[in-house]
C-alpha cells in the first residue's frame, strides 16, 4: 500500500479542475496528497471534518423562514389591514381580538409547518447514496456526503458522478452531461486525454458532479466536492422552488373558488351597507371580516399536520416520501408497473447450474468463460461490491470457489449496457491466443452465434418454463486482437447456458391481494424472458390478461399500445424506452400510474410515471428519479402507502368540505340580515373569533378515523363537487341561521348585543357538531365513530364558544348575557339540524357513486412537464443533500 505524506493539521491539499484536467492523473494524486489506492481512513475523517459535507445544500428545518412563509397568506393580510382599521378608528376591543386571533392563527400555521419540515428533514436524513470507495487499498461503500478531495472512487453504468473527479482509468465510458450542458446525447470520457493551450476547458479526461454514467465504468480521484464542485456553484445560486403536484394543482383551484366567493359577497355586502347609509368605515370594516370569514383559515396548517402525520405514519411502515406532497399522488394510483425481482421474487439471485451446449466445453469450463466475463478487477477475485446480482451470485457459488484468475488477462471489456445486453471480453491464458467471451440475455448472444445445436433452444425454453433466470456464454477465438469493438460480437459459437434463480417471495401473494382490494391493478415490465414472468404469476395467482414482449411493443402504433397496455398484464424483454413509453401510454389512456423500478433502465418510466417509486438499495439514478423510496422492497409495503396517502386526501376533503359549507352558509347569512337589520349581525371580531373557534378545532382531523370504503379507490379535486356541496349545505345552515334570526327577535325581543350572543352561540354550535355528520357517509357514530381526539376538539370548541358570551370576557367581545329558555331552544335547533343535514347528506350522495369526490380526468400533459422539470433541475440537487 502507497504510504502518504503526512499533511499539516488543518490542511486540505487541493487544485482546481481546470488544473487537474491539464494534467495526467498520476499527477493529480500526488497534488491531492493521495495515491492509486486511495487514502486512508484516518485521513480521510480529517478531510472531511475540514471540508464538510459534500453537499449543495441540506434539508434542515430554518423556523426564520417557515415563519417568514406564514405572513405570505391573503388572508393573514386581511386580517392586518382589518386590526390596523380598528386602531385607526379607535376601536380598541375590536382591534385586540382580531391582534389575538392573528397572532394564533401565525402561531398554529408556523407550529404545523414547522413540524412538516421538520419531518421531511428526518424523512431525507434517511434517504441516502453510497459510492465505492478505496479507502487503506480496499473497496469499501460510503455515502456520498463522506467523500473528500484524494479519494478514489470506481464508478459504473447508472451511477450519479458524486463529486468533480480527474478520471484515472476507464472503459469506453460515456456520461450524459444534459444537467450542466444541456446536450442530450452522452459525452465519451477517456481517462488518457489531458487540456492544453489549444482545448484549454477540455473535461474529456474528468467526470462532474450530477451527470450520470450512461455506458462503460471508470475509477477517479475526487478533486472537489459540495459547493465548490461545478455543479455545485450552479445550484448554489438557483431557487430550490419544486414543480407544483396534483395535489397542490387541486389546491390553488380551490383557494381560486373560494377567493371568487369572498369578492362577491364582501362587493354586495360593503355595496348595501353603503345604500343603508351605514358609515363607510363600518361597512369596510364587516365587509373585510366577511372576506377573512368565508376562508378556511388554518387550510395550510391542516393539510401540513395531515402530510406530516402520514409521513411519519408511512415511516413507520418503512416508506419514505421524498416531498411530503406526493403522499397524495401514491394515493392517486390505480395502476401499479413494476419489475419482479425482489418484488415478486425475494431478490436473493443464487447460482444453480451450468449446461454446456458444446460438448468441447465441460460445466467447469462453462463457469470460468462466465466469470471471465465479469466487469470486475482482474489480478485478484473481484468483491461483490459494486457488482450487478448476476455476476455477484456466480463469484460467491461453490463452483467458483476453484477459479483462479491470475493466469487471466484481461485485453479489453465492452461493458453491458440495456441495448445490446450483454457484456464481452478479450482474455488471453498466459502467452495463448486471445479469446473473445460474450456473456448476457440469451436472445442476444444466441443471434450472434452460428451453428447452434438444435437441442438448444428446447433446453434453454424448459429453464424458462421452470422460472430460472438464464445467461448465455459464447465465444470464438480472436488471435492477433488486443482491443475490442462492438462489430467484433458476431460468428461465435455458444458455449452453453448458466442457470440462476430468484425464489418467488412468500409473502407476494398476500401483497397482490391487499393491491386488489385497493383496487390497484399490477403490471410487470421486465427485461426478464416472457415464460419466466409468466411462471411467476401463476404460482403468485396474479392474472396476467396476456404478455407483450419488447419486439412486439415496437411494432404497435401509440393507439394500439394503449389499448393492448390496458388488457396486458406481463411486458417481457422491454428496454428502458419501451417501459417509459408504456407508462405514458398508460396515462394517456386516464390511468392513474406507479412505476416501481431500482435500476439504471427504471430512470426513464420513473419520470414519465404520476408516481415514482424506488428501494433503498436501488441505483443512483433510480432513486432521485423517484418521489417514494421503499427502505423494503415488498409490495405489501407500498400498499401501506397507498392506504396512507388516500386516508390523507379523505381527512383532508373532510375539513374542505366542513368549512367551505358551514363558512359560506354562516357568511351569506351574515351579509343578508346585514342589509335587513338596523345593526350588524355581528361585529368584525365576533365573526373571526367564531371562525378561528372553528378551525382551531379541526386541527385534530388529521388524526380521524376514515372508512373503509374510502379507501378503495383513489380519489381527486372536483371543483364542481365542492362548489354543489357548498351551496347544498350552506343553503341549510343559512335556513337555521335565519330561523335563529327570527327566534331572537320576534321570541326573545334581543337587543343588538343579545342577538349577537344568540348567533354567536348557534353559529359555533351547528358549525362544528356538523362535523359528525358529514365526515361519514354512514350513519354518525353508530356505523361509523370518530376519533377521539376529535369528539374531544369538537367538544371543546362548542362548549367554549357557548362560554364566551357568559364569560367575564363578554362585554369586551360586545357580548350581552341571555335569557335561559334560549338555551333549551338551541338544543331543540341543534338536534332538528343535525337530523335535515343527515337526511340531505343521504339525498346529495344517493346521486354521486364515489365514496369522495369524483375525479375530474387527469391532466397527463401536466405530470409529464412536471416529471421533465424535476428530472432536469431538481435530480441531482436532492441526491447530493445530507
Amino acid at each position: 500500500m502507497q504510504l502518504l505524506r503526512a499533511q499539516p493539521a488543518g490542511v486540505v491539499p487541493d487544485t482546481t479542475m481546470s488544473e487537474a484536467a491539464r494534467m495526467p492523473g498520476g499527477e493529480v494524486l500526488a497534488r491531492l496528497g493521495s495515491g492509486p489506492t486511495g487514502l486512508t481512513k484516518g485521513e480521510a475523517t480529517r478531510r472531511r471534518a475540514l471540508t464538510g459535507p459534500n453537499a449543495v445544500r441540506t434539508h434542515r428545518a430554518n423556523p426564520w423562514m417557515v415563519l417568514a412563509r406564514q405572513f405570505r397568506s391573503a388572508i393573514l393580510l386581511l386580517l392586518i389591514i382589518t386590526a390596523v382599521l380598528s386602531v385607526f378608528l379607535g376601536d380598541a376591543a375590536n382591534a385586540v381580538v382580531i391582534g389575538a386571533i392573528l397572532l394564533l392563527s401565525i402561531l398554529l400555521g408556523f407550529s404545523s409547518e414547522f413540524r412538516a419540515e421538520r419531518a421531511a428533514e428526518a424523512l431525507h436524513s434517511r434517504v441516502t447514496h453510497s459510492v465505492v470507495v478505496l479507502r487503506d487499498g480496499a473497496r469499501t461503500m460510503v455515502h456520498v456526503v463522506d467523500l473528500v478531495p484524494g479519494d478514489v472512487v470506481l464508478l459504473t453504468l447508472g451511477a450519479v458522478v458524486p463529486a468533480d473527479i480527474r478520471l484515472l482509468s476507464s472503459e469506453d465510458l460515456q456520461c450524459d452531461e444534459g444537467i450542466l450542458t444541456g446536450e442530450s446525447l452522452p459525452v465519451g470520457k477517456d481517462a488518457a486525454a489531458v487540456a492544453g493551450p489549444e482545448k484549454p476547458d477540455d473535461g474529456q479526461g474528468c467526470v462532474f458532479m450530477g451527470t450520470v454514467v450512461a455506458a462503460g465504468s471508470c475509477s477517479g480521484v475526487v478533486v472537489a466536492t459540495g459547493p465548490r464542485a461545478e455543479f455545485g456553484r450552479i445550484a448554489a445560486g438557483l431557487g430550490t422552488r419544486q414543480p407544483r403536484t396534483e395535489f397542490q394543482q387541486g389546491l390553488a383551484r380551490f383557494s381560486f373558488l373560494l377567493m371568487q366567493v369572498a369578492f362577491a359577497l364582501t362587493g354586495l355586502i360593503f355595496v348595501a351597507n353603503l345604500l343603508l347609509a351605514r358609515p363607510i368605515i363600518d361597512a369596510l370594516l364587516f365587509s373585510l371580516a366577511i372576506a377573512v370569514g368565508i376562508t378556511p383559515q388554518l387550510l395550510p396548517a391542516v393539510v401540513s399536520t395531515c402530510l406530516a402525520a402520514g409521513t411519519r405514519e408511512l415511516a413507520r411502515h418503512r416508506v419514505l416520501v421524498k416531498r411530503l406532497v406526493c403522499i397524495e399522488d401514491l394515493g392517486d394510483m390505480d395502476v401499479l408497473v413494476t419489475d419482479k425481482t425482489g418484488t415478486l421474487t425475494e431478490g436473493q439471485i443464487t447460482f444453480q447450474r451450468a449446461i454446456p451446449i458444446d460438448g468441447n466445453y465441460t460445466e467447469e469450463d462453462l463457469v470460468t468463460l462466465g466469470l471471465l466475463a465479469t466487469e470486475g478487477v482482474y489480478g485478484h477475485r473481484p468483491a461483490s461490491i459494486g457488482q450487478n446480482p448476476l455476476d455477484a451470485a456466480l463469484w460467491q457459488s461453490a463452483a467458483a470457489a476453484s477459479f483462479d484468475p491470475e493466469p487471466y488477462a484481461r485485453l479489453d471489456t465492452l461493458p453491458f449496457d440495456h441495448h445490446r445486453r450483454r457484456v464481452s471480453v478479450l482474455v488471453r491464458k498466459g502467452t495463448g491466443p486471445a479469446q473473445l467471451i460474450s456473456k448476457g440475455a440469451p436472445e442476444d448472444v444466441l443471434r450472434l452465434c452460428t451453428g447452434t445445436p438444435p437441442g438448444a433452444m428446447a433446453e434453454l425454453q424448459e429453464q424458462f418454463d421452470a422460472g430460472s433466470r438464464v445467461i448465455a456464454v459464447g465465444g470464438r477465438p480472436a488471435p492477433g486482437r488486443a482491443s475490442l469493438t462492438v462489430g467484433d460480437e458476431q460468428e461465435l459459437a455458444l458455449a452453453g447456458f448458466l442457470v440462476f434463480q430468484d425464489r418467488t417471495k412468500s409473502t407476494a401473494g398476500a401483497s397482490l391481494k391487499q393491491l386488489a382490494d385497493l383496487g390497484v391493478a399490477v403490471k410487470i415490465a421486465t427485461g426478464d424472458n416472457a415464460s419466466v414472468a409468466g411462471k411467476i404469476c401463476t404460482d403468485l395467482g396474479l392474472p396476467s390478461g396476456g404478455t407483450l414482449t419488447g419486439e412486439q411493443v415496437e411494432g404497435l402504433s401509440d393507439a394500439e399500445l394503449i389499448v393492448a397496455a390496458q388488457e396486458c398484464g406481463i411486458f417481457a424483454r422491454v428496454s428502458p424506452e419501451q417501459k417509459a413509453r408504456i407508462v405514458r401510454l398508460l396515462r394517456s389512456g386516464g390511468r392513474a400510474v406507479g412505476f416501481l423500478g431500482d435500476g439504471v433502465n427504471d430512470a426513464l418510466a420513473l419520470h414519465q410515471a404520476d408516481v415514482g417509486i424506488s428501494v433503498e438499495t436501488a441505483t443512483d439514478v433510480a432513486k432521485d428519479a423517484a418521489d417514494i423510496v421503499l427502505l423494503d422492497k415488498d409490495l405489501g409495503v407500498l400498499a401501506e402507502g397507498v392506504t396512507e396517502g388516500r386516508r390523507i386526501f379523505a381527512n383532508t376533503i373532510k375539513y374542505v368540505l366542513m368549512g367551505t359549507s358551514s363558512n359560506f352558509g354562516n357568511m351569506f347569512s351574515a351579509a343578508v340580515a346585514s342589509a335587513v337589520l338596523t345593526f350588524l349581525p355581528m361585529l368584525p371580531g365576533q365573526i373571526l373569533l367564531n371562525n378561528l373557534l372553528y378551525d382551531t378545532g379541526q386541527l385534530a382531523i388529521p388524526g380521524d378515523r376514515v372508512d373503509p370504503e374510502q379507501l378503495h379507490a383513489p380519489a381527486h379535486w372536483n371543483i364542481g363537487f365542492i362548489r354543489r356541496f357548498m351551496v347544498v349545505f350552506g343553503s341549510i345552515s343559512s335556513l337555521f341561521d335565519f330561523a335563529t334570526f327570527a327566534m331572537m327577535l320576534v321570541i326573545f325581543q334581543a337587543a343588538p348585543g343579545e342577538f349577537r350572543s344568540g348567533w354567536f352561540m348557534e353559529s359555533i354550535a351547528t358549525q362544528t357538531l356538523i362535523i359528525f355528520v358529514i365526515r361519514t357517509r354512514r350513519i354518525p357514530f353508530f356505523r361509523s365513530r370518530p376519533s377521539i381526539g376529535l369528539a374531544a376538539a369538537a367538544g371543546a370548541v362548542v362548549v367554549g364558544g357557548v362560554y364566551l358570551p357568559l364569560s367575564p370576557l363578554a362585554s369586551a367581545l360586545g357580548f350581552d348575557p341571555l335569557p335561559a329558555p334560549f338555551f333549551l331552544a338551541l338544543l331543540l335547533m341543534l338536534v332538528a339540524y343535525l337530523g335535515l343535514v343527515e337526511l340531505a347528506k343521504k339525498s346529495f350522495f344517493a346521486t354521486v357513486a364515489p365514496a369522495v369526490p369524483v375525479p375530474l380526468g387527469r391532466a397527463a400533459g401536466h405530470h409529464i412537464h412536471r416529471r421533465a422539470a424535476r428530472f432536469s433541475a431538481a435530480t441531482p440537487k436532492r441526491m447530493l443533500r445530507p
